[in-house]
């Protein structure tokens, strides 16, 4: 399934901030960067949709730059936590449908949390590329690495396979999966055998390539 292009803000460019972007832009979104300094932007502006030097605690700034058609806003600022905070409510006021916010510390996070933010995160440098992938593929709900190129990933099941069993679906053969589990509701089937149907609301545990996981998302 090819993934649909979506629109991203990143509103500071410091470590972090550049590396969501740039990450982002890699995947094929596009990226409007912000940053109140100049070098900063310039730093990014070959590399995204677009850069713009602007002060995004500004409302009537954040307006003209088209803030509510985006589907994700990334604030990324750094050490202010006041512009950050501010930065968070005014794009939840915007009716942006997704706010990530960066935060310093707990206090920085519980603040950030009780304006709107809908995920906060405490990144370091090689933070961004996690992030980017989350937000290519929001149908992973968590993922984790294995060696030769394998993943662990929870998706939730397709609906093309919903009603059908493992046996129908081929999932090994035809998508180069393996599920390990099956969580419905509060419980967990591990290991399901071929017979093991699916139903809508299921996540899965599956293990394969990033490349077949995509594929599904």
């Amino acid at each position: 399934m090819k993934k649909q292009k979506r629109q991203y803000i990143v509103i500071g460019l410091g470590g972090f901030g550049r590396s969501v972007a740039l990450n982002l832009a890699q995947l094929g979104h596009e990226v409007l960067a912000v940053d109140n300094h100049e070098e900063s932007v310039e730093r990014v502006a070959p590399y995204v949709t677009q850069a713009v030097q602007a002060d995004a605690t500004d409302e009537d700034i954040l307006r003209e730059l088209g803030i509510a058609d985006f589907d994700a806003a990334i604030v990324c600022i750094g050490s202010n936590s006041r512009d950050s905070i501010l930065v968070t409510v005014l794009c939840k006021e915007a009716g942006v449908p997704q706010v990530i916010a960066k935060a310093e510390d707990e206090l920085h996070e519980k603040i950030l949390r009780k304006v709107g933010a809908d995920r906060v995160v405490f990144p370091e440098q090689d933070m961004g590329m996690r992030v980017a992938r989350s937000l290519d593929a929001p149908g992973i709900l968590e993922m984790m690495q294995l060696a030769a190129g394998y993943r662990i990933a929870e998706i939730p099941t397709p609906d093309a396979w919903c009603e059908q069993t493992l046996m129908d679906i081929h999932v090994r053969r035809k998508y180069g999966l393996s599920i390990i589990g099956i969580r419905r509701g509060k419980e967990f089937l591990a290991s399901p055998g071929a017979d093991a149907r699916l139903h809508e609301g299921d996540t899965l545990l599956v293990m394969g390539k990033q490349g077949d996981i995509d594929a599904i998302n």
